[in-house]
C-alpha cells in the first residue's frame, strides 16, 4: 500500500501520513511532483503530454502532464520527479536536468469508474532542461498509451474550457509552465 505525507497550504508535511486511497476516498492534502518536457519547433512552443491508460483511477484515456505522480511518504519532490520519469517515460535524468518551475494546489471531485475520486494536491512543478526525442521514450505500458507533441497554446485554450473531453491537463501546471518559460526559463 502507498502511504502519502499529509502536507499543509505551504507543501511541507505535517508529519501524519495517509493511504493514497484514503487520501484520494477523503481529498485529504498531499504532494505530487510534476514534470513537463518543452521544445521550441519552428517557434512554436511544445508540450509533450502522455496519454493516460484506460485503467488509471482518474482521467482514463486523457492526455496529461508529460510525467506525474504522487510523492511517497518520507520522499521529498525532486526525487520523487526523477523517479517518476524515469518509470513512465524510460528518461533518466540528474537532478540537474529539472528546473523548478513553481507550484500550484490542484483539487477537485469527480466520478471515473463508478467511484467518486477527490484529489487535493499541492503540486510541485519541474521543466527537464534537456531535449528529449520522442523515438527514445519506452512508456510504462501499465499507465500510458502513448506520448505526443501540442503546441502549448492549444493545451492551454482546451485546460481553459474545461479540456474539451481530450486533455486533463491541470491548469494551475499550464500557468506555472507558461510563467516559467516567460522569464527566460531559468
Amino acid at each position: 500500500m502507498e502511504y502519502l505525507d499529509i502536507c499543509g497550504e505551504d507543501g511541507m508535511p505535517t508529519g501524519e501520513t495517509v493511504s493514497r486511497a484514503e487520501a484520494h476516498r477523503l481529498g485529504v492534502l498531499h504532494r505530487t511532483a510534476h514534470v513537463w518536457i518543452t521544445r521550441e519547433n519552428r517557434g512554436v512552443t511544445e508540450v509533450l503530454l502522455q496519454k493516460r491508460s484506460m485503467e488509471k483511477d482518474s482521467f482514463p484515456g486523457m492526455y496529461d502532464t508529460s510525467s506525474a505522480g504522487h510523492i511517497p511518504a518520507g520522499s521529498e519532490p525532486v526525487p520523487s520527479a526523477l523517479r517518476e520519469l524515469r518509470e513512465e517515460l524510460g528518461i533518466s535524468a540528474e537532478p540537474d536536468d529539472l528546473a523548478y518551475a513553481g507550484s500550484f494546489r490542484a483539487k477537485y471531485e469527480k466520478v471515473f469508474h463508478g467511484s467518486l475520486f477527490r484529489d487535493n494536491e499541492y503540486v510541485f512543478v519541474y521543466v527537464l532542461r534537456r531535449p528529449v526525442d520522442i523515438g527514445d521514450i519506452v512508456v510504462q505500458r501499465s499507465e500510458i498509451d502513448e506520448v505526443r507533441w501540442f503546441s502549448l497554446g492549444e493545451v492551454e485554450d482546451a485546460a481553459s474550457r474545461g479540456g474539451k473531453g481530450v486533455f486533463c491537463v491541470p491548469p494551475g501546471g499550464i500557468r506555472v509552465v507558461r510563467g516559467f518559460l516567460a522569464e527566460g526559463g531559468k
